[in-house]
């Protein structure tokens, strides 16, 4: 769940970005001095994009990486930049940004190392999307259908539009768009077995998900004389969410239906915006953000027996107020070699949580339960001063140096218990070299401060599982040392190929702790590690003889390590994402407006570990086929159908009669359930 918690704080840099309207153009920078690195719009042309993020995604060798849902704004994640700037904003950065811009308005892309640029956080290789000065009015659409064949129901209206023009000085980009869709799972391979694994319960399932939204963007941008220029970014997106949950349980032969239904009705609105102008040898931006959501949750869960006995259920409600507000002020200057940025940032964050549980009575109504862990308002407020200093160490050598402190206070306002304040020092220090032609190599060791989520500090039932976390006001942030090396290589017409290494060390991991004789909740274990590969290559075919042919492969591994709480021993990091893996072909036809493809996916999820149970989820591995034709009557048309392979969704859990350390098994569920295909028709164009 994201924690974007509310309350209003100083909104002077907001403010300060609403008064002056806000662009569109900004001189483009000077091309990046590694030869080799630039993209235009021709390179892109046997795709035929339609915007900007169409060119992104066909870079070789490059994977769009975006922003960490990180503490404030803090430092760049997002490896996209817009004319040289990071996009500092909670609603998709750059790259969301990027999917409103037409291809034709890219003077070019260029691929620069992260250390060669002032801007602090960044590593590896970074794009940076630099759009022409003079840009014409123009709109993009996409009308996107989805449609299964199993268990849900089509989704007509995914789609978006979106409209960007100049008035004077002041750009702009109005963007409406549903990112809906449907899920869906089922089936009769599920089942129940006992310790000694006999089957005790069979189910046959259907689970069905409908989410739609109608998301609304005004993106205002304003350069005026000087260096002053100024970004207004506003959205309001309300959300509509329904799960049903439906099985059918055969307990010794006896048919009796179990429901669990859901909805979640709510919006979120947000305002962001900066202001930059130059202030002395250097510049100044100002950058303001406030953020609130509304989540109202129903879940109802019920059973019928074929006995005649009485219905169960039971019932949740929650009610949370989430939001966030930031202030951040960033300085930048260039004195001979020495890029320097020294920022300031102050974060307010609340959650007020209102939640409620009833069981169902024999005479079909409910009557409440105590549930006082459910409810209450958690806030943190959080300041941050960093300093940077990037440099040239040498002709293919560059530096960056980031160092600095964060200071926070976590309190309950709804309770008189005394607040709790931390200092963590976080910073980080990046090498990239080039020693010859077509490599590069890179080295980044950090300090960094995690996320956490506000539900987890209340309690938070699941119904489906029957279990749930109790309340934990002692969670705090996670802390770790991250290592991370990267080489790449070049080989021209043949395609690129990256390799990263990197190592985690962990402080205060968020994972399940025991809470008193028999409680379970989110909470801090004192060390962990990840190691982890990955492997990003792109393979060109047009040597072979097969022009127009690519191969974009991934492949990764991580392997955790965590001392289990209860037995004391070591074991993966709950929910570890272990390994993953996608293979793209793509081959745009020579001499025609056809392209055809087909992919492979693997994500694999390992255990979860609770103090009475462990279970795991995973999907896949999928393999997905399309047809693509770029100019029908103007418009991009592609098919496309994935999940032709039948990949399923597999569910293991074993739950024990009470702790898993020195109790017995009561019972296990493996389940093992149809997906089916997903057919995606895309019609795309432009006006």
């Amino acid at each position: 769940m994201n924690r974007y918690p509310p309350r209003a704080a100083s909104l002077l840099c907001l403010a300060a970005a609403i008064s002056a309207p806000a662009l569109s153009q900004t001189a483009p920078p000077a091309a990046p001095a590694a030869p080799g690195r630039v993209f235009t719009l021709a390179d892109f042309a046997r795709y035929a994009p339609k915007t900007a993020y169409d060119m992104l995604a066909q870079l070789p060798g490059f994977t769009l990486r975006g922003a960490d849902d990180d503490r404030g704004l803090g430092q760049a994640s997002e490896n996209v930049l817009i004319n040289g700037e990071r996009v500092a904003d909670k609603s998709g950065g750059a790259i969301a940004r990027l999917r409103d811009v037409s291809a034709a308005d890219v003077a070019r892309i260029e691929i620069v190392q992260a250390a060669t640029l002032g801007i602090p956080g960044l590593t590896g290789q970074v794009a940076n999307v630099v759009l022409k000065v003079e840009r014409k009015a123009s709109g993009n659409f996409e009308w996107k259908p989805a449609f299964r064949p199993h268990f849900a129901k089509p989704a007509w209206t995914r789609g978006s539009i979106s409209y960007s023009g100049t008035a004077g000085g002041l750009g702009y980009t109005l963007t409406v768009a549903d990112g809906g869709g449907r899920g869906a799972i089922g089936g009769d391979d599920y089942r129940i077995t006992d310790a000694a694994e006999t089957v005790t319960e069979r189910r046959d399932q259907v689970l069905h998900n409908e989410y739609d939204e109608v998301k609304l963007t005004t993106l205002l941008k304003y350069t005026g004389k000087g260096r002053f220029r100024a970004n207004l970014n506003l959205v309001y997106d309300p959300y509509w969410n329904r799960q049903n949950n439906f099985q059918r349980r055969f307990d010794n032969g006896n048919p009796n239906d179990w429901r669990t239904r859901s909805s979640t009705n709510g919006f979120s609105l947000s305002a962001s915006g900066d202001v930059t102008f130059g202030v002395g040898v250097g510049d100044l931006k100002l950058i303001g953000l406030r953020r609130f959501e509304h989540e109202p949750i129903t879940v109802l869960q019920r059973a019928t027996y074929a006995s005649g006995a009485p219905d169960d259920g039971v019932r949740f409600m929650r009610d949370s107020r989430i939001g966030e507000t930031i202030g951040r002020a960033e300085y930048h200057w260039k004195g001979g070699p020495n890029d320097w940025q020294v920022s300031i940032e102050r974060a307010y964050n609340t959650l007020d949580q209102r939640g409620a549980l009833a069981s169902l009575t024999p005479a079909g109504t409910f009557t409440d339960i105590a549930f006082p862990q459910g409810s209450g308002i958690v806030a943190e407020e959080r300041y941050e001063g960093l300093v940077s200093l990037s440099r040239p160490l040498g002709k293919e050598l560059d530096l960056q140096l980031v160092g600095g402190a964060e200071y926070s206070t976590l309190r309950r306002l709804d309770r008189s218990e005394p607040a709790r304040n931390f200092f963590r020092p976080k910073g980080s220090g990046s090498l990239a070299w080039r020693p010859a032609k077509g490599w590069d190599l890179n080295l980044k060791l950090a300090r960094r401060v995690g996320q956490i989520s506000f539900y987890d500090f209340l309690a938070q039932p699941d119904l489906v599982l029957n279990r749930g976390n109790d309340a934990n006001p002692l969670l705090v942030p996670p802390q770790s040392w991250e290592l991370t090396g990267e080489v790449g290589r070049d080989f021209g017409r043949w395609g690129k190929t990256r390799l990263k290494l990197y190592g985690n060390r962990i402080e205060d991991i968020v994972d399940h702790i025991p809470v008193g004789p028999d409680g379970d909740a989110v909470g801090n274990l004192p060390h962990a590690s990840r190691l982890g590969i990955e492997s990003k290559s792109t393979f060109q075919f047009d040597p072979l003889g097969l022009a127009g042919a690519k191969l974009d492969a991934t492949i990764g591994a991580e392997r955790s390590r965590v001392r289990d709480p209860l037995t004391g021993r070591e074991r993966p990091i709950s929910g570890t994402y272990d390994r993953w893996a996608s293979l793209n072909f793509r081959h745009d036809v020579a001499g025609t407006q056809f392209a055809w493809g087909a992919g492979m996916f693997l994500d694999h999820y390992g255990w979860s570990y609770y103090l009475d149970e462990a279970n795991r989820n995973w999907e896949g591995p999928y393999v997905t086929v399309f047809v693509e034709h770029k100019n029908i009557a103007g418009l991009k048309v592609r098919l496309e159908a994935f999940n032709v392979n039948d990949g399923r969704s597999h569910f293991d859990r074993v739950v024990y009669t009470g702790r898993r350390t020195f109790t017995p098994i009561a019972f296990e569920e493996h389940a093992n359930q149809l997906i089916g295909p997903i057919f995606t028709l895309s019609v795309r164009g432009t006006f």
